[in-house]
């Protein structure tokens, strides 16, 4: 896991992809989006607009919880129910979170 200073607030983050091996982050907890947070932290995620329009890093929440700092998201009501987000405009709303990438790109 890749480690923050020890003074400095962080979250847990686990990142899972079909197929593939899961990763672990700690990131930073003042980030202003959770994909900023995890791009600085080393994670590879797909992203392009980074405005919540594009949905290149469109994310499943399997544990933990989000918020958008938008109220626009690109994301159906369905999708929000199934607990889908964009972290390019969202933040960690809880100190550990498991997400589901790739989402986009599946079949």
């Amino acid at each position: 896991m890749h480690r923050l200073h020890p003074d400095r607030p962080s979250i847990a983050v686990e990142l899972t992809q079909p197929g593939g091996p899961s990763t672990h982050f700690a990131i930073a907890a003042d980030h202003p989006t959770l994909l900023g947070a995890l791009l600085a932290a080393g994670a590879d995620l797909p992203s392009s607009c980074r405005n919540g329009s594009c949905r290149a890093c469109l994310s499943q929440v399997q544990s933990g919880q989000i918020s958008h700092v938008i109220d626009w998201p690109s994301l159906s009501a369905q999708e929000r129910s199934d607990g889908y987000c964009l972290p390019c405009v969202a933040r960690a709303t809880s100190p550990r979170l498991v997400l589901r990438t790739g989402c986009l790109f599946e079949s």
